[in-house]
């Protein structure tokens, strides 16, 4: 898998570049700055992009910008943003145009090595990997009553938010304690409420992730 890396600080930057070859990635670009990645995301061959937000000259919010152009440019290029903060409206807007392959962690909760490159994976496959502290906040606000969010039951929403974070079916089934046949139903009355047409499962997953996120 091919994978465009951006991220300022030096030692991480490498100890990433370190962990994806020893997985099998080919690493085609890993850059400290927001011009260089730029340029890196416009390589045809990329797969994903796992992007710190805070990038120079800006310091501030480059990294990300630079990663929403490139899927206004790309639409569904897949991108992870792997940040020290949330910064819920630029993460709302990476999940804005509902075309997947989306996931946002925080650096100081990654701690194993395999789910971390499992999460890039996913999202390289379309799906997403959200971390539970940035779901908790872009949820804190809850949707009004009158949108299609709002109609979920609490058992819904907490199906909803663990399917967010990239769940399976059986992980979800064992994180709340019931059968994975409960979690099939709650997950079809998921879809739904979101009123999502049928498709392939892992496709509806996303969408309504997506839409789930988006509307909190």
């Amino acid at each position: 898998m091919r994978v465009v890396l951006a991220e300022d600080l030096f030692l991480l930057r490498d100890g990433l570049i370190r962990l994806f070859e020893a997985y099998g990635f080919e690493v085609l670009a890993a850059v400290d700055n927001g011009p260089d990645l730029t340029r890196a995301l416009d390589d045809p061959r990329l797969e994903v992009a796992v992007v710190d937000v805070r990038l120079p000259p800006s310091h501030t919010d480059e990294g990300l910008r630079c990663a929403l152009a490139a899927r206004q440019k790309r639409p569904g290029m897949p991108v992870l943003v792997l940040s020290q903060h949330v910064e819920q409206l630029y993460a709302r807007e990476l999940l804005a145009d509902g075309s997947g392959g989306v996931g946002y962690l925080l650096k100081d909760r990654v701690f194993d090595a395999d789910q971390f490159i499992d999460a890039v994976r996913r999202v390289a496959g379309g799906g997403t990997a959200m971390d539970p502290q940035v779901i908790s906040q872009l949820v804190a606000r809850q949707s009004s009553e009158g949108t299609s969010i709002g109609r979920l039951t609490k058992r819904e929403t907490e199906v909803m938010e663990l399917m967010a974070q990239g769940r399976s079916n059986a992980a979800i089934s064992a994180q709340l304690c019931m059968t994975e046949r409960a979690v099939a139903k709650h997950t079809a009355n998921i879809f739904s409420k979101l009123g999502l047409a049928q498709s392939e499962d892992d496709n509806r997953r996303v969408l309504a992730v997506l839409a789930y996120l988006d509307q909190n």
